[in-house]
């Protein structure tokens, strides 16, 4: 399933806005977050793998065993880099990515 073509700006605007409201980033947006962002759009990457990237990433961070020192704070979509190529290359359905963001819901209630 393809998705609707957007412009290059909304694309931009669209990731950097799934990355700041991403849990356990620092919010803020720098030159080189939207310099990444604008090297995905151009090279096709569909707008929807990197939001579940973002968020296999935030639920991965958010599940550690119990007494797990506290991870930093990301501060930048750089770091999302590895588990975007994960997600292209992933064959599931996008059900599960819906699932891990009710997780995240769930698990933002219970803190």
């Amino acid at each position: 399933m393809r998705e609707n073509p957007i412009s290059r700006e909304e694309y931009i605007d669209k990731v950097l806005s799934a990355y700041q409201r991403t849990a356990g980033t620092a919010g803020t947006i720098r030159r080189p977050d939207r310099l990444l962002a604008a090297q995905l759009h151009e090279r096709g990457v569909p707008l929807m793998a990197v939001e579940n990237a973002l968020v296999l990433a935030a639920v991965r961070r958010m599940i550690r065993p119990a007494g797990s020192p506290p991870l930093g704070t990301i501060r930048s979509l750089a770091y999302f880099l590895p588990v975007i190529e994960e997600v292209l290359s992933l064959t599931v359905s996008p059900g599960y990515f819906q699932h891990l963001r009710h997780k995240i819901e769930r698990l933002a209630q219970t803190r």
